[in-house]
């Protein structure tokens, strides 16, 4: 963990100090791309530090598959901003299989509820700081390696970067806590894992974007009473994402990646499928009422 803290520090510090240098030269002409509508908070692996705007609800599908593991997890994420950019509340569900256990099919996960603030900056600003909260939920049966079986914390700090008009690059560093994880066998231990995310994107156009995305994880897996036994992950994903906006601000992004695994995964590889439907909140409601009025 040491070695990766290493080389991810440094890597963060000189990002930001180019950013203060660039800040007033490309103010203006990145005022105007972000006018544009490009698009934002869509990236797979790594989190970015937009919260959603007040008013501005997103709905985000997400189907990864493994090759080598035959792991393979699709998850449900909803963005609801609680009437600023400020304060964010999210919910993810997920739907999973794990490969180390053949023949138990797929099945619910643990869930998700997030909260995130806003502390630094936004979409439109040249830094952006956006700290995440999350309580896991044992709604997975740890008896097929579908969740922790326990209740847990995660934490999360995105820091999201625009260099220019073409270049953002993101930075994750987080947290997962579980003070009593079960085994299969039912053994219980406390559990925690780390990881540290980056990614660079290329705005090639406000509405085609290509992303390399890497991401390192630490974990810990329960093996007997008391006792875990600690894991790695290194994945590098490379991906491209773009976006239809159309009538009345619904936004679609679909993307697609391949995570390739490298050093503690080397030999893993996959496939990552992504959808995303941003839109205000009053469209939603607007097709509710609709819906009720031919049913009628």
């Amino acid at each position: 963990m040491r070695t990766y803290l290493i080389l991810f520090l440094p890597l963060l510090f000189a990002s930001l100090s180019v950013v203060r240098t660039q800040a007033q030269t490309t103010a203006d002409s990145e005022t105007s791309a972000t006018s544009a509508g490009p698009i934002q908070d869509n990236s797979f692996l790594v989190e970015e530090a937009y919260n959603q705007e007040d008013g501005i609800i997103q709905h985000i599908s997400s189907f990864e598959h493994l090759t080598n593991s035959h792991d393979w997890i699709y998850t449900q994420t909803d963005e609801w901003p609680l009437r600023t950019l400020k304060h964010q509340l999210s919910v993810t569900l997920a739907a999973t299989h794990a490969g180390d256990f053949a023949g138990s099919g797929a099945g619910w996960g643990d869930t998700a509820f997030n909260y995130r603030y806003q502390l630094v900056g936004s979409g439109e600003t040249k830094l952006a700081i956006a700290p995440r909260l999350t309580v896991l939920f044992p709604t997975g049966n740890h008896l097929y390696g579908r969740g922790s079986g326990g209740t847990g914390l995660q934490t999360n700090l995105p820091i999201s970067i625009q260099h220019s008009t073409h270049w953002v690059t993101h930075w994750n560093v987080g947290a997962t806590w579980m003070p009593r994880a079960l085994d299969e066998n039912h053994n219980a231990a406390e559990t925690l894992g780390v990881n540290l995310g980056q990614s660079i994107v290329w705005l090639a156009k406000p509405r085609l974007n290509l992303l390399l995305e890497t991401l390192w994880t630490s974990s810990e897996q329960v093996i007997g009473p008391q006792k875990t036994e600690r894991s790695q992950g290194l994945m590098v994903s490379p991906g491209v994402r773009w976006a239809y906006n159309l009538n009345r601000g619904l936004q679609i992004v679909p993307g697609v990646a391949m995570p390739i695994g490298i050093g503690p995964s080397a030999g893993e590889k996959g496939i990552l499928f992504y959808l995303s439907f941003e839109h205000p909140f009053g469209l939603a409601h607007s097709r509710v009422k609709l819906v009720r009025v031919a049913s009628s």
